[in-house]
């Protein structure tokens, strides 16, 4: 619920409320967010100013009290006397980087708006009697007079120049979710020059907070780092052209003593798949910043009279029962506002990968014999993964093109799908769409399609370039032949890869317009591609992928309902993977293999039972030719594929929690039935058991 009244805004939840007032001079003052509030006056949570602070300056010579340093703050400029961090950084229509935004108007509207170049959360809305069944299961509270979700716009003007934020605010009642995104429009005749723009910003009351983020690399993704907040700023960022595997966008501030289960503990993401900011710091006075949005890595945006620039859309949660309970709400959030279309609340499928089992080197024999195997264990839906195209037996060419191997396949991916199929499996494809290897037909037809700086010699990885997605005719080139492929052969699934980094942000299309716009393009780039491949052909289930890990995030999730959580699948590195994982997205997004022992990646040794144990805890599968197997291996296996297809739901959309444990490297997760209606059932699992 959002009411405004006396110049007061109070944002309502089921559980939370955050509240924020206007202040005389115009600026938006934060008064509170924390576990729920009635409406009431304000000045018991009121920030306090009774005393003039030394080396302080003063915002207007009307009142010595109200400076902008100690002020607890929704958004901040540059110039008028905040010295912490800022989230907008811009050169205005006359060279300075001063800007005052001061309240000019609001407007609250039903429903969610959404942009026009971004991924959004959206309504949730479900139609159909399987969808009121999942909508059910999954434990969304119906609708209540007064529990819509809501949209507060609130429109500030610079005090100088026509030149105006919007800052959006969307209240999921039900889900204890609060999302926020700002908006620059310039109406001035000159231009603004914007080098960092961030979605949100907000000070909170310091209560000795810690900060919890996801860092790593390939194949050790989102380990958990835990570190004291203080005066000294923090950032999470990404710098790689993507959310990346080395920050992951999601950051949580817990209260002195926090845990699990009890405490007071903030949760942020954002719904962005690029370079991304997080920035946290405690002020002088007591107050700790957070602000969040697009990375300003080589950022740098020229908004001309009559443009708008619109920044991603950032979640925020709160809760008083520690990490656990904000978990739950963002468990909740995905998956019902931000994964949509036809796998929306639906068990994904059993599936075999072919990949570990034999990398560039199949055949379609052999691929249809690991099919029979597979089918008569339990699978449901056969991956064939790398390898299929053009001259694809390294990863030193082939990429961009999609001519089918006939020494592989004689029958095509057409004839594969058909038998596939009759089996009575469903049948997916690996891709790598945004990649090109120089050893290919289109590279030799296209290499200005490729990104790399026209005055430097290219740099690889992998042995392969990124694609400029900034162009149009790339664009349609990757729509056009991914869609031909899936609509040839039937595609039921797709694993959308991307194996690299981008290092050189370039485009031919931003000469002399500028590169900083480069990274931010080649997103919005993507995110058009995705739209046009994947809304016309709900029915497909995507399974987002770069190196693993590298793009776990939401914006992924917009279009694809599940990611391949990393190339790691040793179950003992999975623990952590998967816990970090866990503190942001639910068990239904993530991809967990059981594969061959020792593994390919760290050559341990570890029982069948302890990697189904770790893998079904996600959306699980299997990477290996049970050929292979011994007979009692695969009378193990096939248990354990009636096991999780009898408590598939629970594993994927059960309520998940992760159990204290005091021994590093040891997890306790537990996944609770969602269904009130009827007696609860729970899955559980203790690293090295039996789950």
């Amino acid at each position: 619920m959002i009411q405004e009244k006396d110049g007061v805004f109070y944002l309502q939840t089921a559980h939370t409320s955050y509240w924020f007032c206007k202040t005389k001079f115009g600026h938006l003052e934060h008064l509170y967010y924390g576990p729920f509030l009635s409406i009431q006056p304000v000045d018991g949570v009121r920030y306090k100013r009774t005393a003039a602070v030394g080396s302080s300056v003063n915002y207007s010579a009307e009142d010595d009290l109200y400076c902008m340093d100690n002020l607890p703050l929704e958004y901040s400029t540059i110039g008028r006397g905040d010295y912490r961090f800022m989230p907008l950084e811009a050169v205005m229509p006359d060279g300075s980087f001063t800007a005052d935004f001061v309240f000019e108007s609001f407007t609250v509207t039903k429903g969610t708006v959404p942009m026009e170049t971004l991924p959004t959360a959206w309504e949730g809305k479900r139609e159909g009697a399987e969808s009121k069944r999942a909508h059910k299961e999954n434990g969304d509270a119906q609708k209540e007079p007064g529990r819509e979700i809501e949209t507060l716009c609130i429109t500030m003007k610079d005090t100088a120049f026509a030149v105006y934020l919007k800052l959006y605010y969307t209240v999921f009642p039900d889900m204890d979710v609060i999302t926020r995104r700002a908006v620059l429009v310039n109406e001035e005749e000159g231009s603004v020059q914007l080098r960092r723009f961030l979605s949100m910003m907000v000070d909170l009351p310091n209560r000795n907070y810690t900060m919890l983020t996801l860092n790593g690399g390939w194949s050790k993704e989102a380990h958990v780092s835990v570190r004291k907040l203080n005066e000294n700023l923090v950032l999470n960022t990404s710098t790689t052209g993507s959310s990346s595997n080395r920050h992951n966008p999601g950051i949580m501030l817990g209260e002195e003593g926090a845990n699990e289960d009890k405490g007071l503990v903030y949760g942020f993401n954002l719904i962005y798949s690029g370079n991304h900011m997080s920035a946290s710091q405690v002020s002088a006075f007591g107050l700790a910043r957070v602000a969040m949005g697009i990375g300003d890595y080589c950022f740098h945006w020229t908004l001309e009279k009559g443009r708008t620039f619109e920044t991603p859309e950032a979640v925020m949660t709160c809760s008083s029962h520690g990490y656990n309970g904000a978990s739950h709400a963002f468990h909740g959030f995905v998956n019902r506002h931000i994964v949509r279309g036809d796998w929306q609340g639906k068990e994904r499928p059993i599936l075999l990968n072919n990949w570990e089992a034999t990398f560039f080197d199949f055949k379609e024999s052999r691929l249809l014999r690991m099919a029979v195997e597979a089918k008569k264990l339990g699978i449901e839906l056969f991956v064939l993964d790398d390898g299929w195209f053009g001259e694809r037996n390294s990863d030193k060419a082939g990429l961009g093109d999609y001519d089918v191997n006939p020494k592989k396949l004689p029958h095509g991916i057409k004839g594969l799908a058909e038998r596939i199929h009759k089996m009575g499996l469903k049948f997916g494809l690996w891709f790598e769409p945004e990649m090109v290897n120089e050893d290919s037909k289109l590279y030799r037809a296209h290499p200005d399609w490729a990104i790399k700086n026209p005055n430097r010699p290219a740099v690889l990885g992998r042995n392969q370039l990124v694609l400029d997605l900034c162009r149009k005719e790339v664009q349609d080139y990757i729509v056009k032949h991914v869609s031909h492929v899936l609509d040839e052969a039937n595609v039921d699934y797709v694993k959308w890869d991307m194996n690299r980094h981008i290092a050189e942000g370039w485009s031919e299309t931003l000469r002399g317009r500028g590169q900083g716009e480069f990274y931010h393009r080649y997103m919005l780039g993507l995110y058009r591609v995705l739209a046009r491949i994947f809304r016309p052909r709900p029915h497909i289930l995507l399974e987002s992928c770069s190196s693993g890990g590298n793009r776990f995030d939401l914006g992924m999730l917009c279009y694809s309902p599940q990611i391949w959580a990393s190339d790691d699948t040793d179950p003992v590195e999975r623990l952590k993977i998967q816990t970090g994982l866990s503190y942001f997205y639910p068990p239904s997004t993530m991809g967990a293999h059981v594969s061959e022992s020792p593994h390919q990646q760290t050559l341990r040794k570890t029982s069948i039972s302890t990697r189904f144990a770790v893998a079904a805890f996600g959306c699980f599968g299997y990477e290996m030719d049970f050929k292979y197997l011994t007979a009692a291996q695969k009378k193990e296996v096939k248990e354990q594929i009636a096991f999780y297809k009898k408590y598939r739901r629970i594993f994927q959309f059960g309520e998940f929690s992760r159990v204290e444990c005091p021994k590093e490297n040891k997890v306790i997760w537990q996944a609770v039935e969602r269904d009130q209606q009827h007696p609860k059932e729970a899955v559980a699992f203790r690293a090295g058991s039996q789950a």
